[in-house]
């Protein structure tokens, strides 16, 4: 049986549109696949482990071949369930709003703790780093209220798409699907852009 992790980096809830159009998407995608397993993840509030000094430590042991400490071991083993989550997955949804030109800071935790050696990449001193979740696939939406590709810099930037994007190569995740609803306070109409975001993801749960 296929697993879809469907990780929501939106705090508002019923308010959220770029939780609406993911929903728009499951809905889609659960008529078309009901036998997939879907398992949700909210960043801001399911528990993440912290990762401060004790686990930065466990980090550089793990990736220079070194013994951990009992402390670095039990730091690891937190931040290894929150992995074993993300790996347990075939697919995934992602809901990204721009917070600051960025992503929320919760998902940027989330990214943290899942983002390890031997976990998510390889590393080889003559080729570099190397993804380890390849073989996976990802559907991800993006939200803003007033950046949107091609307005003046004055409207903000986009860090957000770029880092994530990166993210998912360095990772392994390279076929990703894309629904952008982004502008969407400066909009003419935006409830019509809101129904169409919401048709698109829709379009592509039917060939995902």
């Amino acid at each position: 049986m296929s697993q879809l992790l469907h990780v929501n980096a939106s705090p508002r809830g019923a308010a959220s549109q770029s939780l609406a159009i993911a929903g728009a998407f499951l809905s889609a995608y659960k008529d078309r696949k009901p036998e997939t397993k879907v398992d949700v993840l909210s960043v801001f509030e399911d528990s993440l482990p912290e990762f401060g000094t004790t686990a930065a430590a466990a980090k550089m042991a793990a990736f220079g071949g070194q013994e951990q400490t009992p402390e670095q071991v039990d730091v690891w083993t937190q931040a290894r369930a929150v992995f074993d989550r993300f790996a347990a997955a075939d697919e995934y949804v992602f809901n990204i709003p721009m917070w600051n030109a960025g992503v929320p800071y919760a998902l940027k935790h989330w990214i943290d703790v899942v983002t390890q050696p031997g976990w998510v990449f390889g590393f080889d001193p003559a080729a570099g780093y190397s993804g380890l979740m390849t073989g996976r696939k990802a559907f991800v939406v993006y939200s803003s209220g007033v950046y949107a590709d091609g307005v003046p810099q004055e409207f903000g930037v986009d860090f957000r798409s770029t880092f994530f994007k990166d993210w998912l190569r360095f990772v392994g995740i390279t076929d990703v699907t894309e629904v952008h609803f982004d502008g969407n306070a400066l909009n003419a109409d935006p409830e019509a852009a809101f129904a169409a975001a919401k048709a698109q993801a829709e379009e592509h749960a039917s060939t995902f």
